[in-house]
């Protein structure tokens, strides 16, 4: 365990909360905002202390299970679609991970109306899972283009006509005690929320170690890749990629480790990318690849707002862009590209031309090799680095392909037949 490698627990779950609700306007800071009700809720509440962060964790990735932009913003709108797959989903991607495991059921109930449980309300998970359920209700019917203060009756007026029967009264009782000050409406829709949580907020003081921040990293290589079929492996295979080149490049075992969760890491903007496009079969248009070349700045805007986390996120960030500037989002050159950054750009070519795509099957080894070797020559990979690839080619080959294959077991044992249910948007479900 690397004890010296730590960041703050709060800064990390912020910042990693507000990645799922980038892509757009219409839900940007969703979960930040509902988690802000939440805490408050909690609070007025009197909630044991363990049991406001569980609820605030929970608050802060309830939508992680809406694994595509497209039904995120389909949930925001209150459209009628099959609720409970993101929930169970998400529940699945808390249980993978130990540090957030004991939220789940929170996650998983965050949409069960009052009148169809059967347990009393007393039950903790049951009562916390209510909280969520009345800040995610009232958060989404917020109408962001409006003063805040103008929409204060109306909201409430939301609530109360759900008492007893979405929400359980007990719990709407508390909001209506927090709901009257001005502060809670300004706080919440505040462009410092973030700010505000952060340094107030009940984690402000956790640290989390390097164990617990590459449990977390994994949940969120699940959450990305699991957005497809077509890329359920992919940052699997360019961590272990990233791995092995690193020690063979002569990194230290910190670096190394660190450069497994960068690899998991390196497409977290593409949370932000409609699936329309990342599962298109054919060549992308040009406004289309334009879209597509947001996703390594959001990566880099993300994990470069986590104290401790900046040489990550230019590892994970970088691996678009080319030796000779040209490459994207930043047309950073050879001397702004560290060791990290060029390793994990290798590894990231040479795993998608390795795996099948919707437009094209896997490449095999010779073809693989004149692409990288091409790439060398026109200035864009480190020619190092290649070479080590080349010359370590069946290992580093045999390994990614037997972690790719671990992963995709895992996605179709546990995630897979989640996905499919909600496949089609059946209707169902209470929003």
């Amino acid at each position: 365990m690397l004890k010296e490698f730590s960041v703050n627990f709060g800064n990390f779950l912020l910042s990693l909360s507000d990645a799922i609700d980038l892509a757009s306007s219409q839900i940007v800071s969703h979960q930040m905002r509902t988690a802000f009700i939440a805490w408050q809720i909690s609070k007025s509440a009197s909630l044991p202390k363990e049991r406001i962060e569980k609820l605030f964790i929970a608050s802060l990735f309830h939508d992680i299970g809406a694994l595509s932009l497209e039904e995120k913003i389909k949930l925001h709108k209150f459209e009628k679609i099959d609720v409970e797959t993101h929930c169970i989903l998400g529940e699945a991607l808390f249980e993978s991970c130990r540090l957030l495991a004991p939220a789940k059921k929170i996650v998983r109930y965050h949409h069960k109306p009052w009148h169809l449980w059967d347990y009393s309300i007393d039950t903790p998970d049951i009562f916390d899972s209510q909280i969520l359920c009345l800040a995610d209700y009232i958060e989404r019917h917020i109408d962001r283009n409006r003063y805040i203060l103008h929409q204060v009756n109306g909201l409430i007026e939301k609530i109360i006509s759900v008492s007893g029967d979405i929400i359980h009264g007990d719990v709407v009782k508390v909001f209506l005690e927090i709901s009257s000050r001005e502060d809670f409406w300004l706080d919440l829709s505040s462009p410092r929320l973030y700010s505000i949580l952060l340094h107030s907020g009940p984690l402000r003081r956790a640290e989390i170690d390097y164990d617990n921040i590459f449990s977390i990293a994994s949940l969120f290589r699940n959450t990305i890749d699991f957005k497809s079929r077509f890329t359920a492996t992919h940052s699997t295979g360019v961590a272990e990629c990233a791995v092995m080149l690193s020690r063979l490049f002569g990194l230290t075992e910190t670096e190394v480790k660190q450069m497994k969760i960068a690899g998991y890491f390196h497409d977290l903007g593409k949370l932000a990318i409609p699936n329309s496009i990342l599962e298109k079969p054919g060549k992308l248009t040009k406004d289309e690849f334009a879209v597509i070349k947001q996703h390594t700045y959001f990566t880099y805007s993300v994990l470069n707002t986590i104290g401790g986390l900046d040489h990550i996120a230019e590892w994970a960030a970088f691996h678009h862009e080319k030796l000779d500037g040209t490459g994207y989002p930043f047309h950073v050159g050879a001397e702004k590209i560290n060791t990290g950054a060029r390793i994990m750009a290798v590894s990231d070519i040479f795993t998608a031309i390795s795996e099948d795509r919707p437009y094209r099957k896997g490449m095999e080894r010779k073809k693989i090799e004149t692409i990288l070797v091409s790439q060398v020559e026109n200035n864009a990979l480190d020619k190092k680095i290649v070479n080590l690839l080349i010359e370590n080619f069946e290992g580093i080959s045999s390994v990614v392909k037997e972690k790719q294959l671990e992963s995709f077991e895992v996605f179709e044992m546990k995630f897979s037949n989640i996905t499919r249910r909600g496949e089609g948007g059946r209707e169902g479900g209470r929003p």
